[in-house]
Protein backbone atom coordinates (compact mmCIF):
# COMPACT_ATOMS: atom_id res chain seq x y z
CA UNK A 1 0.00 0.00 0.00
CA UNK A 2 1.36 3.18 -0.60
CA UNK A 3 1.80 5.94 1.26
CA UNK A 4 -1.13 8.12 0.05
CA UNK A 5 -3.22 4.88 0.14
CA UNK A 6 -3.02 4.66 4.03
CA UNK A 7 -3.85 8.02 5.10
CA UNK A 8 -7.09 7.59 2.16
CA UNK A 9 -8.02 4.04 4.24
CA UNK A 10 -7.50 5.70 7.62
CA UNK A 11 -9.62 8.67 6.74
CA UNK A 12 -12.93 6.28 5.07
CA UNK A 13 -12.71 4.10 7.92
CA UNK A 14 -13.04 6.32 10.65
CA UNK A 15 -16.16 8.31 9.13
CA UNK A 16 -17.79 4.78 8.16
CA UNK A 17 -17.60 4.48 12.08
CA UNK A 18 -19.10 8.10 12.75
CA UNK A 19 -16.37 9.39 14.39
CA UNK A 20 -13.92 12.58 14.17
CA UNK A 21 -10.18 12.60 13.72
CA UNK A 22 -10.02 14.44 17.21
CA UNK A 23 -11.97 12.23 19.12
CA UNK A 24 -10.61 9.00 17.61
CA UNK A 25 -6.72 10.65 18.41
CA UNK A 26 -8.10 11.11 21.84
CA UNK A 27 -9.58 7.65 22.33
CA UNK A 28 -6.48 5.67 21.39
CA UNK A 29 -4.71 7.70 23.79
CA UNK A 30 -3.06 10.07 21.02
CA UNK A 31 -2.78 14.29 20.76
CA UNK A 32 -5.86 15.64 19.64
CA UNK A 33 -4.43 16.14 15.79
CA UNK A 34 -2.84 12.54 15.68
CA UNK A 35 -5.26 11.01 13.49
CA UNK A 36 -5.52 14.35 11.57
CA UNK A 37 -1.61 14.12 10.77
CA UNK A 38 -1.90 10.62 9.43
CA UNK A 39 -4.51 11.54 7.27
CA UNK A 40 -3.34 14.63 6.09
CA UNK A 41 0.14 12.26 5.39
CA UNK A 42 2.30 14.53 7.48
CA UNK A 43 2.45 11.15 9.39
CA UNK A 44 2.67 7.69 9.58
CA UNK A 45 1.65 5.31 12.59
CA UNK A 46 4.06 3.54 14.42
CA UNK A 47 3.44 -0.90 14.23
CA UNK A 48 1.73 -0.24 17.38
CA UNK A 49 -0.24 2.67 17.00
CA UNK A 50 -1.67 0.97 13.46
CA UNK A 51 -2.78 -2.19 16.05
CA UNK A 52 -4.53 0.71 18.10
CA UNK A 53 -6.22 2.13 15.37
CA UNK A 54 -7.10 -1.24 14.25
CA UNK A 55 -8.83 -2.33 17.74
CA UNK A 56 -10.38 0.99 17.48
CA UNK A 57 -12.18 0.65 14.56
CA UNK A 58 -12.64 -3.37 15.45
CA UNK A 59 -11.47 -4.40 12.26
CA UNK A 60 -7.92 -6.50 11.69
CA UNK A 61 -4.56 -5.59 10.08
CA UNK A 62 -5.67 -7.43 7.01
CA UNK A 63 -9.01 -6.27 6.62
CA UNK A 64 -7.52 -2.40 7.11
CA UNK A 65 -5.07 -3.27 3.88
CA UNK A 66 -8.67 -5.14 2.03
CA UNK A 67 -9.06 -2.02 -0.09
CA UNK A 68 -11.93 -4.13 -2.00
CA UNK A 69 -14.19 -4.21 1.21
CA UNK A 70 -15.42 -0.79 2.35
CA UNK A 71 -17.08 -1.62 5.21
CA UNK A 72 -15.31 -4.63 7.05
CA UNK A 73 -16.15 -4.55 10.19
CA UNK A 74 -20.20 -4.77 8.91
CA UNK A 75 -19.10 -7.51 6.54
CA UNK A 76 -17.24 -9.80 9.24
CA UNK A 77 -20.88 -9.78 11.15
CA UNK A 78 -22.68 -10.27 8.52
CA UNK A 79 -20.16 -13.49 7.89
CA UNK A 80 -20.59 -14.24 11.68
CA UNK A 81 -24.01 -14.93 11.08
CA UNK A 82 -24.53 -16.50 7.67
CA UNK A 83 -21.82 -19.21 9.37
CA UNK A 84 -24.99 -19.81 11.70
CA UNK A 85 -27.45 -20.47 9.32
CA UNK A 86 -28.42 -23.85 7.29
CA UNK A 87 -27.26 -24.76 3.85
CA UNK A 88 -30.58 -24.09 2.36
CA UNK A 89 -30.87 -20.41 4.04
CA UNK A 90 -27.77 -20.26 2.62
CA UNK A 91 -28.67 -20.69 -1.01
CA UNK A 92 -31.75 -18.40 -0.32
CA UNK A 93 -29.61 -15.70 0.81
CA UNK A 94 -27.36 -16.36 -2.07
CA UNK A 95 -30.09 -16.28 -4.44
CA UNK A 96 -31.04 -12.69 -3.36
CA UNK A 97 -27.55 -11.65 -3.36
CA UNK A 98 -27.31 -12.55 -6.72
CA UNK A 99 -29.83 -11.01 -7.61
CA UNK A 100 -29.35 -7.71 -6.39
CA UNK A 101 -26.35 -7.39 -7.50
CA UNK A 102 -27.78 -8.08 -11.33
CA UNK A 103 -29.86 -5.00 -10.28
Amino acid sequence: MYEKDFPERLAKLRINKGVSARDMSLSIGQNAGYINNIETGKALPSMSGFFYICDYLQISPKEFFDMDIEQPERLRKIIENLKKLSPNLLDSISLIVEALIKK
